[in-house]
């Protein structure tokens, strides 16, 4: 009996202390693979702080996931129905969570696309807003009048993306109508001269003033200068009033829409 004590005691004495060592050393490896992963990330263009956290935080879990399984092999353990559980549980959690698992692969994409930042003006999911903040599950945005909006980013990386702030250099499209009795070129010539004197205006590519359209009231001209992107407002607003101011002074007339009615005798 003493004897049957003392092999078990050695065999499971033995077994605890390989699973320590296992624990140890895979701690010092784990440790090695993170900071090595974690240079490599800092190396690289693709991934922003947001996505190395994530990286880092699953990579750190799985580790030590299979670290303890060995460990526990090693205490004579078996892990086969533990395996097979997390299998089924994974099942069932996915199934439960789908719409947050959705919107964590969604975050994920945003992360490593980066169809946007921090600071951009976008419109997505039917909203236009500044990107002020992104995480794994919703992104938040600032409209123009200084609401907060959160976006799921499922319905972020569903659908389209327009990143009003992604390009140095922005058009600004006007539409400028005359009456059908002005003389054009002069109004194209006003129109130029005017868009000189607006100084975020670029020189090139050229600003782009043609007729578009002969429309019921009006020759629709279309003014198209280009500016620097965090000018377009200023150049917008200041354009078209400069612009009618000008066409004003030239006696160029900006008809309104009319009906002309003739009634019978």
């Amino acid at each position: 009996m003493t004897e049957t004590i003392k092999n078990f005691a050695l065999d499971k004495g033995y077994g605890v202390a390989t699973a320590i060592l296992v624990l140890i050393i895979g701690g010092m490896v784990i440790g090695w693979a993170l900071t090595q992963c974690r240079k490599a990330m800092d190396h690289s263009d693709r991934f922003d702080e947001l996505l190395k956290s994530l990286c880092m935080s699953v990579l750190h879990k799985v580790l030590w996931i299979m670290v303890l399984m060995v460990a526990l092999r090693q205490l004579g353990v078996d892990m086969a129905p533990f395996i097979t559980g997390l299998g089924v549980s994974g099942f069932i959690l996915g199934f439960a969570f789908k719409d947050a698992l959705g919107n964590l692969a969604a975050g994920v994409m945003i992360s490593i696309n980066r169809p946007f930042r921090i600071g951009d003006l976008i419109e997505t999911a039917g909203q236009l807003g500044v990107v002020t903040a992104l995480d794994l599950m919703a992104t938040s945005m600032k409209t123009g009048d200084n609401k907060k909006i959160i976006i799921p980013n499922n319905s972020i990386w569903g659908g389209a993306i327009t990143n009003h702030s992604a390009n140095d250099t922005r058009r600004v499209d006007m539409v400028v109508g005359i009456a059908y009795g002005a003389n054009i070129n002069q109004a194209k010539e006003t129109i130029s001269e005017t868009l000189k004197t607006i100084a975020p205006i670029l020189s090139a590519p050229a600003p782009v003033i043609e007729v578009v359209q002969m429309a019921d009231s009006s020759v629709n001209l279309v003014v198209r200068p280009w500016c620097k992107t965090p000018d377009y407002w200023a150049v917008h607003f200041e354009a078209h009033q400069k612009l009618k101011e000008a066409l004003d002074k030239a006696g160029i007339e900006i008809p309104f829409p009319q009906l002309d009615v003739h009634t019978a005798a």
